[in-house]
């Protein structure tokens, strides 16, 4: 059976500088598209139906020439058209206060059309938007981050450990956010939950990391490797599982499972990185200068 070799980097070879100049210019440039983004549309990332209210239908299948035919069934243009190919399905929403529906609920004229079309209807739903808000959906991912802040400090009760984590972790999920905007991945309860473990993920890691060279035997060279034996294994293995799902989901039109497990790969990714190149030079320059308790 063929086994995972995780090869051994030597870093004498690269100064601190050199090891953070990637993964500090990579986290700049998602600042400056979360930023960028925030400034035009007033939300970090583009928020899903879950955070800005709308309606949904699911139809079956109309067949030849679907995408068309929808369009042409409702009197505003759909916000996302999405096949359920294993389901022989179309899933379509709108946006809150895209129909003017007078006394009537935007989701009943919205089916009305889509029957005067000849669709079959399978379910539809709405959501309404003052019980939701994308704005308490990051609140909710701030909070678990500074609880996972807290937690890091007190196990160290060291400042400068605490801030390698508490960096690599930042950087972890700023990086999917900014790929979110870029790739049109949308803001959901879904992609949520990703960057929430994405943080565990992160944690995860820095910590055994961080273990390794703080409070086991060996010097920091020998520290770090025996550290990556193990960390960069289990992120391999999750990045090869989650490419595996979302390639699968991709490819059965599971449009939720496809944006979470990009989400996931590129946060994975974005963790090794941070954990073996912006974590070790922060741990190696203070090992090496030492920090007062």
């Amino acid at each position: 059976m063929a086994q995972l070799s995780v090869p051994t980097v030597d870093y004498t070879e690269y100064s601190n500088r050199q090891l953070v100049a990637i993964p500090l210019a990579l986290l700049a440039v998602s600042l400056l598209v979360i930023g960028g983004w925030f400034v035009v549309t007033g939300a970090p990332a583009n928020l899903g139906q879950e955070f800005t209210g709308g309606s949904e239908l699911r139809i079956q299948d109309p067949g030849a020439n679907a995408n068309q035919q929808i369009i042409n069934a409702f009197d505003v243009e759909p916000a996302t058209i999405q096949q359920i190919p294993a389901d022989n399905a179309y899933i379509i929403t709108f946006p809150e206060g895209a129909v003017d529906a007078g006394d009537r609920t935007q989701l009943t004229v919205l089916r009305e059309q889509a029957e005067a079309a000849g669709f079959e209807i399978q379910a539809s739903s709405s959501v309404d938007p003052s019980f939701t808000s994308g704005t308490t959906a990051l609140t909710g991912v701030a909070v678990a981050f500074l609880g996972m802040s807290l937690l890091v400090f007190i196990m160290f009760r060291s400042v400068a450990p605490s801030i390698a984590v508490i960096a690599s972790a930042f950087s972890d999920v700023m990086l999917p956010l900014a790929m979110m905007n870029l790739l049109g991945i949308k803001l959901t309860l879904g992609t949520v939950a990703a960057l929430l473990m994405l943080i565990g993920y992160s944690v995860d890691s820095d910590i055994l990391l961080n273990n390794s060279i703080l409070r086991q035997s060996g010097d920091f060279y020998e520290s770090t490797s025996r550290a990556m034996r193990t960390g960069v294994t289990m992120t391999l293995t999750s990045i090869a599982a989650m490419s595996v799902m979302t390639a699968a989901a991709y490819l059965f039109g599971i449009q939720i499972m496809t944006a979470i497990g990009t989400v996931l790969v590129v946060g994975l990714l974005a963790d090794l990185m941070n954990t073996y190149l912006l974590n070790v030079s922060l741990l190696r320059w203070y090992v090496n200068r030492g920090v007062k308790r």
